[in-house]
């Protein structure tokens, strides 16, 4: 199976590699090893982030960004050397935008398990012997919420103005609120849940397969051996991207049209399929099969309630005004689910929902729509 062009070397990993231009990127490194929630600890724990405005000498101006499964620190700022794509949020970060860079200090970090300079699967084992690759443990978004608090704290940060996040990044942000309410001076939860479900975990659970049986997975220590598990990958990510879109917008832009001049019927693609070629191409120059895995395992253990007498236990907890928002068009995390969160949560308004044919991926896309909430709870 073809992901990338025959006259292009496919990459072993599309991560983040010391010597590669560092572009927008600063980096915090822990002063010890890491408790892990499953057991153990992390040595050497690194985090690549950015940031943008300034920090006000009393630090009350901080504002959290937490990116989804495959975004990484570049929420602003174009292309260019050490970032292959533009911002996920370019047109929400900056200044007279939403996240207003003139009025708050923005910060953006790769997250723990991640592959775009923090410490995961593709970076360094301390032991210098190679990539950490399947040696790499199990994380929960716990455990990669308590290293964001250590970031924040280097950063003379005791408390955050706002932490956003969608998807992914609004588990964290889940996390963040429960696990430390007095930091959190207020909350946006887009697009996500107080709890992975079970037909999450499967879309999922079938993701994974798809990278472990790739011959090339090798355990997950491929890195350094020249092959890496790029089909399964790039399989994984055709999956996630149908669950990612709706069908009506997949209906409305592809039909049943076949691919310029190729013949469906003689080995040809649909436009559909042409178009899920291309993501999963895009994706394994800039990702890692092995932070694919750790990822998305955290994401499968979500959840907020776990130890903590159950989720209306635990979202008691959250003390910050909260916007909790969806998509009406999303079948990945249907709006039921952020019902449930803002049910839970003492201090949340009535659930919000993002009007848009693109499915989970409008809290992406709908820009104009989720500056309105930024801008709500920010004043």
């Amino acid at each position: 199976m073809s992901i990338v062009p025959a006259t292009e070397r496919v990459p072993v990993t599309g991560a983040w590699r010391e010597g590669d231009p560092p572009g927008r990127r600063q980096w915090w490194t822990a002063d010890s090893p890491l408790p892990l929630e499953a057991g153990g600890e992390l040595p050497g724990v690194r985090l690549a982030f950015e940031t943008w405005g300034r920090l006000a000498p009393d630090a009350s101006n901080a504002v959290l960004v937490l990116h989804a499964l495959t975004g990484d620190s570049h929420a602003a700022g174009p292309a260019g050397p050490g970032h292959p794509s533009p911002g996920w949020w370019d047109e929400l970060v900056g200044p007279g935008r939403a996240l207003d860079t003139d009025r708050w200090f923005v910060v953006a970090p790769n997250v723990l398990g991640g592959c775009q300079g923090s410490t995961g699967p593709a970076a360094p084992h301390p032991d210098g012997r190679g990539a950490w690759g399947g040696a790499f443990p199990f994380l929960t978004q716990r455990d990669q919420v308590a290293a964001e608090a250590g970031l924040a704290d280097a950063l003379g940060i005791a408390r955050w103005a706002l932490v956003v996040g969608g998807s992914m990044g609004g588990m964290r942000a889940v996390e963040w609120a429960v696990s430390y309410p007095e930091r959190a001076g207020a909350l946006l939860l887009l697009a996500t849940t107080a709890a992975a479900s079970a037909e999450q975990i499967a879309w999922a659970g079938i993701q994974l397969h798809a990278i472990r049986a790739d011959p090339h997975w090798q355990g997950g220590t491929y890195h350094g051996t020249g092959r890496g598990p790029v089909v399964g990958l790039g399989l994984a990510r055709r999956l996630a991207q149908v669950t990612y879109r709706s069908e009506p917008e997949l209906t409305a832009r592809f039909g049943r049209s076949p691919q310029d001049a190729e013949d469906p019927w003689r080995s040809g693609r649909y436009q559909v399929e042409s178009y899920l070629d291309h993501h999963a191409a895009k994706l394994v120059r800039r990702f890692d099969a092995g932070s694919y895995v750790v990822l998305t395992e955290a994401m499968n253990a979500h959840d907020a309630g776990r130890g903590r007498g159950g989720l209306r236990a635990a979202l008691a907890r959250v003390g910050a005004p909260t916007l909790v928002a969806g998509v009406d068009s999303d079948r990945l995390y249907p709006l039921a689910q952020q019902r449930e969160l803002a049910a839970l949560i003492p201090g949340a308004d009535r659930v919000r929902v993002v009007h848009s044919p693109y499915g989970h991926d409008g809290f992406l896309i709908e820009t104009e729509q989720v500056g309105l909430l930024m801008r709500e709870l920010l004043g």
